[in-house]
Protein backbone atom coordinates (compact mmCIF):
# COMPACT_ATOMS: atom_id res chain seq x y z
CA UNK A 1 0.00 0.00 0.00
CA UNK A 2 1.32 3.29 -0.58
CA UNK A 3 2.56 4.83 2.32
CA UNK A 4 0.50 8.13 2.45
CA UNK A 5 -2.62 5.99 1.72
CA UNK A 6 -1.85 3.31 4.66
CA UNK A 7 -1.36 6.94 7.34
CA UNK A 8 -4.68 7.86 6.46
CA UNK A 9 -6.38 4.39 6.04
CA UNK A 10 -7.73 5.01 9.32
CA UNK A 11 -9.19 8.10 8.82
CA UNK A 12 -10.74 6.73 5.57
CA UNK A 13 -12.48 3.94 7.29
CA UNK A 14 -13.85 5.77 10.04
CA UNK A 15 -15.29 8.70 7.62
CA UNK A 16 -15.07 8.94 4.11
CA UNK A 17 -18.77 8.20 2.90
CA UNK A 18 -17.52 5.29 0.54
CA UNK A 19 -15.73 3.20 3.02
CA UNK A 20 -19.01 3.88 5.20
CA UNK A 21 -21.71 2.58 2.70
CA UNK A 22 -19.65 -0.47 1.74
CA UNK A 23 -18.95 -1.37 5.53
CA UNK A 24 -23.18 -0.60 5.90
CA UNK A 25 -23.73 -3.45 2.95
CA UNK A 26 -20.91 -5.56 4.23
CA UNK A 27 -22.92 -5.84 7.91
CA UNK A 28 -26.51 -5.91 6.36
CA UNK A 29 -25.39 -9.01 4.33
CA UNK A 30 -23.99 -10.11 7.34
CA UNK A 31 -26.71 -9.55 9.38
CA UNK A 32 -29.16 -11.67 7.37
CA UNK A 33 -26.73 -14.52 6.53
CA UNK A 34 -25.30 -15.36 10.48
CA UNK A 35 -26.84 -18.77 12.01
CA UNK A 36 -28.36 -18.26 15.21
CA UNK A 37 -25.82 -19.47 16.66
CA UNK A 38 -23.35 -17.35 15.03
CA UNK A 39 -20.11 -18.29 12.38
CA UNK A 40 -17.96 -19.55 15.20
CA UNK A 41 -14.57 -18.91 14.13
CA UNK A 42 -14.02 -15.52 11.74
CA UNK A 43 -11.29 -14.97 9.29
CA UNK A 44 -11.13 -11.68 7.51
CA UNK A 45 -8.32 -11.97 5.12
CA UNK A 46 -6.47 -8.94 4.14
CA UNK A 47 -7.36 -6.79 7.52
CA UNK A 48 -5.45 -3.74 7.21
CA UNK A 49 -5.12 -2.95 11.31
CA UNK A 50 -8.48 -4.67 12.19
CA UNK A 51 -10.58 -1.81 12.08
CA UNK A 52 -13.71 -4.33 11.27
CA UNK A 53 -12.99 -6.24 14.23
CA UNK A 54 -15.48 -4.84 16.75
CA UNK A 55 -18.86 -5.16 14.31
CA UNK A 56 -17.65 -9.18 13.52
CA UNK A 57 -17.15 -10.03 16.90
CA UNK A 58 -21.01 -10.31 17.79
CA UNK A 59 -20.59 -12.13 15.13
CA UNK A 60 -17.97 -14.80 16.79
CA UNK A 61 -13.96 -15.44 16.64
CA UNK A 62 -12.69 -13.03 14.76
CA UNK A 63 -8.56 -13.20 13.14
CA UNK A 64 -7.33 -11.57 10.83
CA UNK A 65 -4.65 -11.78 8.32
CA UNK A 66 -2.58 -9.11 6.67
CA UNK A 67 0.79 -9.01 4.47
CA UNK A 68 1.43 -5.50 5.38
CA UNK A 69 3.00 -5.00 8.73
CA UNK A 70 3.30 -1.06 8.19
CA UNK A 71 -0.53 -0.76 8.40
CA UNK A 72 -0.91 -3.10 11.35
CA UNK A 73 -0.39 -1.33 14.82
CA UNK A 74 -0.53 -4.43 16.95
CA UNK A 75 -1.26 -7.97 16.44
CA UNK A 76 -3.61 -8.81 19.47
CA UNK A 77 -6.45 -6.06 19.64
CA UNK A 78 -9.46 -6.37 22.59
CA UNK A 79 -11.88 -7.75 19.35
CA UNK A 80 -8.97 -10.23 17.56
CA UNK A 81 -5.85 -11.11 16.16
CA UNK A 82 -3.80 -10.48 13.53
CA UNK A 83 -1.83 -12.62 11.74
CA UNK A 84 1.25 -10.38 10.20
CA UNK A 85 2.22 -12.66 6.92
CA UNK A 86 0.80 -13.40 3.48
CA UNK A 87 -2.03 -15.41 2.59
CA UNK A 88 -1.22 -18.65 0.78
CA UNK A 89 -1.03 -22.08 1.30
CA UNK A 90 1.56 -21.85 4.16
CA UNK A 91 -1.00 -20.94 6.30
CA UNK A 92 -2.74 -23.15 8.25
CA UNK A 93 -4.42 -22.48 11.10
CA UNK A 94 -5.05 -24.83 13.98
CA UNK A 95 -8.97 -25.02 13.18
CA UNK A 96 -11.46 -23.92 10.05
CA UNK A 97 -13.32 -21.23 9.78
CA UNK A 98 -17.10 -20.45 9.54
CA UNK A 99 -16.88 -17.16 7.51
CA UNK A 100 -14.40 -16.03 5.60
CA UNK A 101 -13.92 -12.16 4.56
CA UNK A 102 -11.98 -11.08 1.28
CA UNK A 103 -12.85 -7.20 1.20
CA UNK A 104 -11.44 -5.87 -1.82
CA UNK A 105 -8.45 -8.33 -1.71
CA UNK A 106 -8.88 -10.25 -4.72
CA UNK A 107 -7.85 -7.55 -6.92
CA UNK A 108 -4.49 -7.00 -5.58
CA UNK A 109 -3.07 -10.55 -6.12
CA UNK A 110 -0.95 -12.33 -8.81
CA UNK A 111 -2.83 -15.64 -8.29
CA UNK A 112 -6.63 -14.86 -7.66
CA UNK A 113 -7.55 -18.76 -8.09
CA UNK A 114 -4.90 -20.43 -5.34
CA UNK A 115 -6.19 -17.73 -2.95
CA UNK A 116 -9.58 -18.65 -3.78
CA UNK A 117 -8.48 -22.56 -3.70
CA UNK A 118 -7.13 -21.54 -0.13
CA UNK A 119 -10.10 -20.07 1.22
CA UNK A 120 -12.29 -23.43 0.23
CA UNK A 121 -9.59 -25.31 2.31
CA UNK A 122 -9.99 -23.27 5.45
CA UNK A 123 -13.82 -23.51 5.69
CA UNK A 124 -15.53 -25.80 7.40
CA UNK A 125 -18.18 -27.78 5.38
CA UNK A 126 -21.07 -25.14 4.77
CA UNK A 127 -18.86 -22.95 5.64
CA UNK A 128 -20.03 -18.98 4.01
CA UNK A 129 -17.32 -16.65 1.71
CA UNK A 130 -18.32 -13.05 2.02
CA UNK A 131 -16.07 -11.41 -1.39
CA UNK A 132 -15.89 -7.45 -2.50
CA UNK A 133 -13.66 -6.07 -5.60
CA UNK A 134 -13.88 -3.27 -7.79
CA UNK A 135 -15.96 -4.05 -10.80
CA UNK A 136 -15.68 -3.53 -14.64
CA UNK A 137 -12.50 -3.36 -16.10
CA UNK A 138 -13.89 -0.24 -18.34
CA UNK A 139 -13.96 1.69 -15.37
CA UNK A 140 -9.96 1.53 -14.59
CA UNK A 141 -8.86 4.39 -13.71
CA UNK A 142 -5.33 6.59 -12.29
CA UNK A 143 -7.38 5.13 -8.78
CA UNK A 144 -6.91 1.45 -9.91
CA UNK A 145 -2.85 2.46 -10.19
CA UNK A 146 -2.80 4.01 -7.10
CA UNK A 147 -3.92 0.91 -5.33
CA UNK A 148 -2.13 -1.44 -7.61
CA UNK A 149 -5.01 -3.72 -8.95
CA UNK A 150 -4.47 -6.01 -11.35
CA UNK A 151 -7.75 -5.81 -12.41
CA UNK A 152 -11.40 -5.06 -11.92
CA UNK A 153 -13.88 -7.59 -12.33
CA UNK A 154 -16.94 -8.79 -14.35
CA UNK A 155 -19.83 -10.46 -12.76
CA UNK A 156 -20.08 -13.41 -15.05
CA UNK A 157 -15.79 -13.43 -14.13
CA UNK A 158 -15.72 -13.52 -10.30
CA UNK A 159 -18.41 -16.13 -10.46
CA UNK A 160 -16.38 -18.81 -12.50
CA UNK A 161 -13.34 -17.88 -10.04
CA UNK A 162 -15.08 -18.63 -7.36
CA UNK A 163 -16.82 -21.96 -8.79
CA UNK A 164 -13.55 -23.04 -10.74
CA UNK A 165 -12.39 -23.02 -6.21
CA UNK A 166 -15.31 -25.74 -5.27
CA UNK A 167 -17.63 -23.12 -3.41
CA UNK A 168 -21.27 -22.59 -4.52
CA UNK A 169 -21.77 -18.81 -4.97
CA UNK A 170 -25.51 -18.15 -3.65
CA UNK A 171 -25.23 -14.23 -4.14
CA UNK A 172 -23.43 -11.86 -6.80
CA UNK A 173 -24.67 -8.19 -7.10
CA UNK A 174 -23.16 -4.97 -8.36
CA UNK A 175 -23.17 -2.04 -6.02
CA UNK A 176 -22.65 1.25 -5.77
CA UNK A 177 -24.38 1.47 -9.21
CA UNK A 178 -24.49 5.68 -9.10
CA UNK A 179 -20.94 5.65 -9.50
CA UNK A 180 -20.76 3.98 -13.30
CA UNK A 181 -21.50 7.59 -14.92
CA UNK A 182 -18.91 9.51 -12.63
CA UNK A 183 -16.51 6.87 -13.24
CA UNK A 184 -17.18 7.10 -17.05
CA UNK A 185 -15.90 11.27 -16.82
CA UNK A 186 -13.30 10.68 -14.73
CA UNK A 187 -11.69 8.13 -17.01
CA UNK A 188 -12.59 10.40 -20.29
CA UNK A 189 -10.67 12.62 -18.71
CA UNK A 190 -7.87 11.07 -17.82
CA UNK A 191 -7.70 9.72 -21.43
CA UNK A 192 -7.62 13.35 -22.58
CA UNK A 193 -5.51 15.29 -20.02
CA UNK A 194 -3.82 12.52 -18.20
CA UNK A 195 -3.79 11.89 -14.43
CA UNK A 196 -1.87 11.45 -11.63
CA UNK A 197 -2.41 8.68 -8.57
CA UNK A 198 -3.69 10.79 -5.84
CA UNK A 199 -4.87 9.16 -2.30
CA UNK A 200 -8.24 10.27 -1.39
CA UNK A 201 -9.21 12.15 1.74
CA UNK A 202 -12.76 12.74 3.44
CA UNK A 203 -14.76 15.00 1.50
CA UNK A 204 -16.30 18.62 3.01
CA UNK A 205 -19.21 17.51 5.59
CA UNK A 206 -22.01 18.38 3.35
CA UNK A 207 -20.48 16.55 0.12
CA UNK A 208 -19.30 13.36 2.42
CA UNK A 209 -23.19 13.22 3.92
CA UNK A 210 -24.88 13.55 0.58
CA UNK A 211 -22.26 11.21 -1.18
CA UNK A 212 -23.15 8.35 1.70
CA UNK A 213 -27.25 9.32 1.34
CA UNK A 214 -27.19 8.47 -2.24
CA UNK A 215 -25.50 5.48 -1.60
CA UNK A 216 -27.66 4.07 1.21
CA UNK A 217 -30.59 5.31 -1.24
CA UNK A 218 -29.40 3.48 -4.08
CA UNK A 219 -28.79 0.07 -2.08
CA UNK A 220 -32.41 0.38 -0.59
CA UNK A 221 -34.35 0.85 -3.91
CA UNK A 222 -32.32 -1.31 -6.18
CA UNK A 223 -30.95 -3.61 -3.39
CA UNK A 224 -30.02 -7.41 -4.93
CA UNK A 225 -31.09 -6.08 -8.46
CA UNK A 226 -27.72 -7.71 -10.55
CA UNK A 227 -29.10 -6.39 -13.86
CA UNK A 228 -27.38 -2.66 -13.57
CA UNK A 229 -23.47 -2.57 -13.39
CA UNK A 230 -21.59 -1.05 -10.58
CA UNK A 231 -18.11 -0.12 -9.73
CA UNK A 232 -18.25 -3.04 -6.97
CA UNK A 233 -19.08 -6.12 -6.63
CA UNK A 234 -20.89 -8.13 -3.95
CA UNK A 235 -20.36 -11.83 -3.57
CA UNK A 236 -21.61 -14.65 -0.95
CA UNK A 237 -20.28 -18.40 -1.61
CA UNK A 238 -20.31 -21.32 0.09
CA UNK A 239 -18.33 -24.66 0.62
CA UNK A 240 -20.37 -27.67 -0.15
CA UNK A 241 -21.29 -29.95 2.52
CA UNK A 242 -18.63 -33.07 2.28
Amino acid sequence: MDPEYGRRYRELHRRHWWWRARERVILKTLERLTPAEGFGRILDVGCGDGLLFPHLSRLGAVEGIEPDADIVTRAETAHGRIHVRPFDATFRPEARYGLILMLDVLEHLDDPDAAARQVRDLLEPNGLLLVTVPALGWLWTAHDVLNEHRTRYERGALVRLLQAAGLGVEQARYHFRWMVPAKLVLRAKERVLGGEPRVPRVPPVLLNRLLYGVSRAEDAVLGWSVTLPGSSLLAVARRAEA
